[in-house]
Protein backbone atom coordinates (compact mmCIF):
# COMPACT_ATOMS: atom_id res chain seq x y z
CA UNK A 1 0.00 0.00 0.00
CA UNK A 2 1.48 3.33 -1.00
CA UNK A 3 -1.19 5.75 0.19
CA UNK A 4 -3.15 5.48 3.42
CA UNK A 5 -6.33 7.40 4.04
CA UNK A 6 -7.51 7.96 7.58
CA UNK A 7 -9.80 10.14 9.64
CA UNK A 8 -13.20 8.84 8.65
CA UNK A 9 -15.91 8.09 11.12
CA UNK A 10 -19.46 8.75 12.19
CA UNK A 11 -20.51 12.36 12.58
CA UNK A 12 -23.78 14.17 12.93
CA UNK A 13 -25.03 16.48 10.22
CA UNK A 14 -23.42 19.87 10.57
CA UNK A 15 -20.28 18.41 12.03
CA UNK A 16 -16.74 18.32 10.73
CA UNK A 17 -14.07 15.76 9.93
CA UNK A 18 -10.49 15.98 8.73
CA UNK A 19 -9.26 13.24 6.46
CA UNK A 20 -5.57 12.65 5.99
CA UNK A 21 -3.63 10.83 3.32
CA UNK A 22 -0.07 9.77 3.97
CA UNK A 23 2.47 7.78 2.05
CA UNK A 24 4.32 4.61 2.77
CA UNK A 25 6.99 3.03 0.63
CA UNK A 26 9.67 4.60 -1.48
CA UNK A 27 7.73 5.86 -4.47
CA UNK A 28 7.89 9.63 -4.98
CA UNK A 29 4.14 9.99 -4.93
CA UNK A 30 4.15 13.49 -3.51
CA UNK A 31 6.26 14.64 -6.44
CA UNK A 32 3.26 13.95 -8.62
CA UNK A 33 1.39 17.05 -9.69
CA UNK A 34 -2.21 15.98 -9.42
CA UNK A 35 -3.62 14.62 -6.19
CA UNK A 36 -7.14 14.48 -4.98
CA UNK A 37 -9.88 13.03 -2.86
CA UNK A 38 -12.63 10.94 -4.34
CA UNK A 39 -15.68 9.42 -2.74
CA UNK A 40 -18.07 6.63 -3.51
CA UNK A 41 -21.51 6.79 -1.99
CA UNK A 42 -23.59 3.63 -1.62
CA UNK A 43 -24.97 2.61 -4.99
CA UNK A 44 -23.16 5.38 -6.83
CA UNK A 45 -20.04 5.71 -8.90
CA UNK A 46 -16.83 7.12 -7.52
CA UNK A 47 -16.64 10.88 -7.97
CA UNK A 48 -13.99 13.54 -7.57
CA UNK A 49 -14.49 15.63 -4.45
CA UNK A 50 -11.44 17.88 -4.53
CA UNK A 51 -8.09 18.07 -6.25
CA UNK A 52 -4.87 19.96 -5.74
CA UNK A 53 -1.70 20.46 -7.75
CA UNK A 54 1.86 20.91 -6.51
CA UNK A 55 1.56 24.67 -6.88
CA UNK A 56 -1.64 24.69 -4.85
CA UNK A 57 -4.27 25.06 -7.53
CA UNK A 58 -7.45 23.51 -6.22
CA UNK A 59 -10.73 22.36 -7.67
CA UNK A 60 -13.87 21.21 -5.90
CA UNK A 61 -17.05 19.41 -6.76
CA UNK A 62 -19.93 21.85 -6.81
CA UNK A 63 -21.62 20.04 -3.95
CA UNK A 64 -18.71 20.64 -1.56
CA UNK A 65 -17.53 24.12 -2.54
CA UNK A 66 -17.35 26.39 0.44
CA UNK A 67 -17.50 23.48 2.88
CA UNK A 68 -14.44 21.35 2.09
CA UNK A 69 -10.81 22.44 1.92
CA UNK A 70 -8.04 20.36 0.41
CA UNK A 71 -4.39 20.89 1.28
CA UNK A 72 -1.10 19.12 0.81
CA UNK A 73 2.31 19.25 2.42
CA UNK A 74 4.74 17.55 0.09
CA UNK A 75 7.62 17.75 2.56
CA UNK A 76 5.58 15.75 5.06
CA UNK A 77 4.04 13.57 2.34
CA UNK A 78 0.59 14.37 3.56
CA UNK A 79 -2.66 15.55 2.00
CA UNK A 80 -5.69 16.58 4.04
CA UNK A 81 -9.35 17.18 3.38
CA UNK A 82 -11.11 19.35 5.94
CA UNK A 83 -14.84 18.78 5.73
CA UNK A 84 -17.22 21.19 7.42
CA UNK A 85 -21.01 21.44 7.53
CA UNK A 86 -21.35 17.79 6.66
CA UNK A 87 -24.66 16.48 5.38
CA UNK A 88 -25.94 12.91 4.99
CA UNK A 89 -25.25 13.27 1.26
CA UNK A 90 -21.54 13.38 2.09
CA UNK A 91 -21.69 9.80 3.34
CA UNK A 92 -19.42 7.43 1.48
CA UNK A 93 -15.99 5.89 1.28
CA UNK A 94 -13.35 8.52 0.66
CA UNK A 95 -10.23 7.68 -1.29
CA UNK A 96 -7.09 9.69 -1.75
CA UNK A 97 -5.26 9.39 -5.02
CA UNK A 98 -2.32 10.64 -6.97
CA UNK A 99 -2.88 10.48 -10.69
CA UNK A 100 -0.50 10.76 -13.57
CA UNK A 101 1.41 8.38 -15.77
CA UNK A 102 0.65 5.91 -13.00
CA UNK A 103 -2.21 6.18 -10.53
CA UNK A 104 -1.88 5.54 -6.82
CA UNK A 105 -4.95 5.00 -4.65
CA UNK A 106 -5.41 4.80 -0.94
CA UNK A 107 -7.53 2.09 0.59
CA UNK A 108 -10.44 4.36 1.50
CA UNK A 109 -11.87 5.62 4.74
CA UNK A 110 -15.58 5.51 5.55
CA UNK A 111 -17.43 8.70 6.38
CA UNK A 112 -20.95 8.37 7.71
CA UNK A 113 -23.02 11.46 8.36
CA UNK A 114 -26.18 10.93 10.37
CA UNK A 115 -29.18 13.20 10.13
Amino acid sequence: VQLQASGGGLVQAGGSLRLSCTQSGSANIFRMNYMGWYRQAPGKERELVASITRVGDTDYATSVKGRFTISRDDSRKRMDLLMNSLTPEDTGVYYCAARGVRDYWGQGTLVTVSS
